[in-house]
C-alpha cells in the first residue's frame, strides 16, 4: 500500500513538475539552419504549426552586414541560412530538426543540389546548450538510422550574429511562385531529397 501511494506521489510530483515547465517555457523561441539556397528553406517551415515567422538571410561569417552579391561570391564566409522563430509549446525543437534533416542533403559538404559553395554548405546553427545537445543528439540517431550510406557531413556550430537578407528574398516562393518552382525543379532538389528519403522526403510540408 505504501508502496502504491509513493508511486501515486512520484507521478503527481513528475507531472506538477512537467506542467511547471510548460507553463513557464517561453513564447518565442529561435532556430537556425543552413540547408543550400533559403528561398527553398521557408516553406517547410511556414507551413509548421507552432513557427511564427521565417526570415532568410545570412549567418556564419565574418563581415557585418553582408549583401547577397558579397555572399554568393564567397567573400564573406556566410551560409544562405533561414531563421525561424516558433512557439515551442506548440512545436519543438526536435520537430524542427526532422524538418531541417529531410530537406537537405546532409551527404555533401559544400554545397546543395546544383549549388556549390560554401555560402550553400549545410548546417544547425544552435542558439543555446541545449540546442546543441539536441542537434547532435539528432544527428547521430539519424547516422544510425539513415537510409542512405553516405556520411553525414552537416556540423552543428555555435550560432552567430544573423544578418537578414534583402527584401526580395523573403519569401520568394509566394511572391515568386512560378520562378521558384523553376529554379527547385531544374536544381533537382525534389528529386534528390526523394532518392535520399524516400516518402520522408520534405517532412513538414
Amino acid at each position: 500500500m505504501r508502496i502504491a501511494r509513493l508511486a501515486v506521489l512520484v507521478l503527481a510530483t513528475a507531472c506538477a513538475a512537467l506542467a511547471h515547465a510548460q507553463a513557464n517555457a517561453p513564447e518565442r523561441a529561435i532556430a537556425t539552419f543552413a540547408g543550400g539556397c533559403f528561398w527553398c528553406m521557408e516553406p517547410p517551415y511556414d507551413k509548421l504549426d507552432g513557427v511564427i515567422s521565417t526570415t532568410s538571410g545570412y549567418m556564419g561569417g565574418f563581415k557585418r552586414h553582408p549583401t547577397y552579391e558579397e555572399v554568393s561570391r564567397g567573400v564573406t564566409g556566410h551560409a544562405e541560412v533561414v531563421q525561424v522563430v516558433y512557439d515551442p509549446k506548440r512545436v519543438s525543437y526536435e520537430k524542427l530538426l526532422d524538418v531541417f534533416w529531410k530537406n537537405i542533403d546532409p551527404t555533401v559538404k559544400d554545397g546543395q543540389f546544383c549549388d556549390m559553395g560554401s555560402m550553400y554548405r549545410t548546417a544547425i546553427f544552435a542558439h543555446t546548450d541545449e540546442q546543441k545537445r539536441l542537434a547532435e543528439a539528432s544527428r547521430a540517431a539519424l547516422e544510425k538510422s539513415k537510409p542512405f550510406r553516405e556520411p553525414i557531413v552537416t556540423p552543428v556550430v555555435a550560432a552567430s550574429e544573423f544578418w537578414p537578407a534583402e527584401d526580395y528574398h523573403q519569401d520568394y516562393y509566394l511572391k515568386n511562385p512560378l520562378k521558384y518552382q523553376y529554379y527547385r525543379n531544374g536544381c533537382g532538389r525534389d528529386a534528390r531529397l526523394k532518392q535520399l528519403w524516400g516518402a520522408a522526403a520534405g517532412g513538414g510540408k
